[in-house]
C-alpha cells in the first residue's frame, strides 16, 4: 500500500469496523479511493467492509450504521486494511478480533488504523517498535496507558507496514498521499480538488487549529501566556511568573485575558486543567489521585471540588462510580490548585 509496490491493480483495501467508529474519518477514506477510479477511469481500488460477525449492521458513532460484507472468519484477499474505531475504543477487548489481526500481520498485509482505530492495533501488541498517532484529544491518555510506544502528534503517521491517522478529514491527506505515491502527483491534486479540498496536507502538518483562530485573538503576549499555559498544565506555574515571563504586571496581564478571553488568567488555566482531567478520567483507568496530579491539584479532594463546580458532578460520579471515602491530602508539590 505505502511501502510495497503491488503487482496488480485493483488494491484490496479492507475496513474493519469496531462500534461506534468515526464516520468521518471513514468515509474521508474510502470517498478518494472511489474518486480515483473515476477520475482515472480505472479500477484502481477496491474496498471491503468487514466486521467481526460479517452479519448485522454496525453503528457509527452519530447512529448512521453501515453494512458489513464479510467476517474475519472468511474474509477476501486483502493488500491493506485500516481498522475503524471511535468512542470506546480504549475499551475495546476482543481477543478474537486480536488474534486475527495478528495472524493478518504475518501476511504480506499492511495494517492501519484511523482515529481512534489506534487503541485497536496498540492493545493488540501491532504497534510495538512503530511510530504512531491518533487524534489530538486522546495523545495524552494513550501515552499514559501505552508508555513503551511512541506517540506522535503529527496527522497520520507511516512506519513501514504500519500507519495510522488523527481521523476525521486527515484520512483523506492519508488516501491522498496514497494515490499520489502510486499513480501520480496529477491524480491525486485531481482528487483533491473534486472534494474542495484546497491543499493536501503532508504528515507533518498539525492536527489543531493555531491557536490564534481557537482563541479569536492575536495578540502575541497573550498568546505566548495562554502557549505556556498548556504545556504546564501538571507543573502548574503562578500567574505572577506568567506575567514576568511577558514582561506584564499581574494586574496587566488579568486586564489582556478580560479584554480578550472574558475571565482572568486563574480561571482560564483552571479551566484548562479541569477539561485535561475529565478527558483523563474518560479514557484513562488512572486512579483519581493520579489524575489530579497529573493536572496539577496538590489534593483529590480540591480536585474533586473544583471538578464538581465545573462540571455538576464528582471525578468519581463521572466514571458512574459511587462514592469512595476521602483521600488523603498530598504533600504539596511544585503545582498548586
Amino acid at each position: 500500500m505505502f511501502h510495497r509496490k503491488p503487482v496488480a491493480f485493483p488494491e484490496r483495501i479492507g475496513f474493519f469496523v469496531v462500534p461506534q467508529f468515526a464516520l468521518m474519518g471513514f468515509a474521508s477514506a474510502i470517498e478518494p479511493l472511489r474518486s480515483a477510479n473515476r477520475l482515472s477511469g480505472r479500477t484502481l481500488y477496491s474496498w471491503h467492509i468487514l466486521s467481526k460477525d460479517g452479519r448485522d449492521p454496525v453503528p457509527a458513532s452519530n447512529g448512521i450504521a453501515v453494512l458489513p460484507e464479510a467476517s474475519i472468519e472468511n474474509p477476501p484477499p486483502l493488500d491493506a486494511l485500516v481498522v475503524c474505531a471511535g468512542i470506546d475504543a480504549h475499551l475495546y477487548d476482543d481477543r478474537q478480533v486480536f488474534g486475527w489481526l495478528r495472524r493478518l500481520a504475518r501476511r504480506p498485509v499492511e495494517i492501519g488504523g484511523l482515529s481512534l482505530g489506534t487503541y485497536v492495533l496498540a492493545r493488540a501488541g501491532l504497534l510495538d517498535g512503530h511510530r504512531c498517532t491518533l487524534h489530538w484529544e486522546n495523545l495524552t491518555s494513550f501515552a499514559e496507558a501505552f508508555p513503551d510506544l511512541e506517540v506522535t502528534a503529527e496527522l497520520f503517521e507511516i512506519d513501514r507496514d504500519r500507519f495510522t491517522c488523527s481521523g476525521g478529514t486527515a484520512a483523506l491527506d492519508l488516501m491522498l498521499h496514497l494515490i499520489g505515491k502510486q499513480h501520480g502527483a496529477a491524480l491525486a491534486t485531481a482528487v483533491s480538488e473534486q472534494f474542495i479540498h484546497e491543499r493536501i496536507r503532508d504528515a507533518t502538518d498539525r492536527q489543531r487549529m493555531a491557536l490564534p483562530a481557537r482563541l479569536g485573538a492575536r495578540h502575541p503576549k497573550l498568546l505566548a501566556v495562554v502557549k505556556r499555559m498548556e504545556e504546564t498544565l501538571e507543573e502548574t506555574v503562578s500567574c505572577a511568573e506568567l506575567a514576568r515571563g511577558v514582561k506584564l504586571s499581574g494586574r496587566q496581564l488579568e486586564r489582556l485575558f478580560r479584554k480578550y478571553l472574558g475571565c482572568t488568567p486563574t480561571r482560564y488555566y483552571l479551566d484548562l486543567r479541569l477539561k485535561r482531567a475529565r478527558l483523563l478520567l474518560l479514557q484513562t483507568s488512572l486512579s483519581v489521585l493520579d489524575v489530579a496530579l497529573a493536572c496539577g491539584f496538590v489534593s483529590a479532594s480540591h480536585f474533586s471540588k473544583c471538578y464538581r463546580e465545573q462540571f455538576g458532578r464528582t471525578p468519581r460520579a463521572e466514571r458512574g462510580m459511587p462514592p469512595a471515602a476521602p483521600e488523603p491530602l498530598h504533600p504539596p508539590a511544585a503545582a498548586s490548585g
